[in-house]
């Protein structure tokens, strides 16, 4: 059954996703926004809902993904997470038409789609958060310890035999930190050539501020996809942790010493700066 309407959660890895889609989980009214169309879960999926073609797991993430009052969410990540949903789509007869654009696609399979961008100020943090999540493999932490079977899901791909549980303490590395904040900048540049190729202006939230005004935030964007927020509604319910700590923190200073050390202005800055 397909949901009367729909939007995503748009993002580039450790923005704040997870915590953003637990806030709207938690309304109860804005879907269960998860990440539902990474590729290389799909096998995992097929096998906890019993389908076996895309088309029929499309249909159980709609009913998955929604909420009695026909509101569906989901996490989406542009590059190749949203390359391969795209490829999955078009091996459908109904979708496979390649003159249609990818925003028009979505638009025609999420019913009044609508977008919630979630964005982080401090591309370093957001790296060094990114580079020691890769290392740990601890994407979310739960104060009960206790992981949603979507979060189960994704974490069962990512402990296999490619992606083993680390058995030694993360380390830091100038070099990748570096190219994860180039990586972020490309793709929140990929963003927002897809918002414009789209003709919308998504919903904005940005992490600082978020984590600031959990309550506000939440019922703002129920408000921007009007959906109406039950009476008497906690907002204020959390359970991911947060998980930034000294390391953090030691490693953003250490990067930003590094980065900065025998830099000088280039002959466009002169004069400038």
């Amino acid at each position: 059954m397909r949901p009367q309407a729909s939007y995503f959660v748009c993002a580039t890895p450790r923005t704040g996703s997870n915590l953003l889609c637990e806030a709207l989980r938690n309304t109860g009214v804005a879907g269960n926004p998860e990440e539902y169309f990474w590729d290389d879960t799909l096998a995992a999926w097929y096998r906890q809902w019993g389908v076996s073609t895309f088309g029929d797991f499309l249909g159980k993430v709609f009913t998955e993904g929604s909420t009695p009052n026909g509101v569906f969410g989901v996490k989406m990540f542009v590059g190749d997470y949203l390359e391969d949903f795209v490829k999955n789509l078009r091996q459908m007869p109904e979708y496979s038409d390649q003159s249609v654009s990818v925003p028009r696609l979505m638009s025609e399979i999420f019913p009044n789609l609508r977008y919630v961008w979630i964005s982080r100020r401090n591309k370093v943090r957001q790296a060094v958060s990114w580079w020691l999540a890769f290392q740990t493999k601890v994407w979310a932490l739960r104060a009960d310890h206790q992981p949603r079977a979507a979060v189960m899901v994704m974490q069962s791909v990512r402990n296999t035999d490619d992606h083993p549980t680390p058995k030694r303490m993360p380390e830091y590395n100038f070099e990748k930190i570096d190219s994860i904040v180039q990586e972020i900048i490309k793709r929140e540049a990929a963003w927002q050539d897809y918002f414009a190729a789209s003709g919308v202006q998504p919903f904005s939230v940005i992490y600082e501020d978020f984590v600031l005004d959990y309550e506000g935030t939440t019922r703002r964007i129920l408000q921007h996809l009007d959906i109406d927020i039950p009476a008497g509604a906690d907002l204020s319910r959390r359970e991911l942790q947060k998980q930034a700590g000294p390391l953090s923190d030691e490693w953003v200073q250490r990067y930003l010493q590094e980065k900065q050390t025998g830099w000088q202005p280039t002959w466009h800055t002169v004069g400038v700066l």
